[in-house]
């Protein structure tokens, strides 16, 4: 099992910056691939980055590509998203996600690839 815990979402105007983070239980934080997906207000829960659990391989929806950047530090097991340059159509409640281990981040571009959710933090970027 595994809890995820999200933070670090707030308000911020188009341009800014905001950096989530995604603190992990267990001892096995490692072992697993890390996603981020986000969900609009009457939209669908969609895909934003994934990590595999080296960090060797990441993997970005092409709207946040050159935007956001996903890390994770394994001894602190906290999964991160970086977002710089935000926009409106960014504001969304993001969810962090763990999955199986992989060595291709493009396989974890689905939600159903992955087994353990945290509860979101709402971002909103105002124009």
């Amino acid at each position: 099992q595994v809890q995820l815990v999200e933070s670090g979402g707030g308000l911020v105007q188009a341009g800014g910056s905001l950096r989530l983070s995604c603190a992990a239980s267990g001892r096995t934080f490692s072992s697993y691939t890390m996603g981020w997906f986000r969900q609009a207000p009457g939209k669908e829960r969609s895909f934003v980055a994934s990590i595999t659990w080296s960090a060797g391989s990441t993997y970005y929806v092409d709207s946040v590509k050159g935007r956001f950047t996903i890390s994770r530090d394994n001894a602190k097991n906290t999964a991160y998203l970086q977002m710089n340059s935000l926009k409106p159509e960014d504001t969304a409640v993001y969810f962090c996600a763990a999955g199986p281990r992989t060595f291709s981040a493009a396989t974890a571009a689905r939600a159903a690839f992955y087994n353990y959710w945290g509860q979101g933090t709402q971002v909103t970027v105002s124009s």
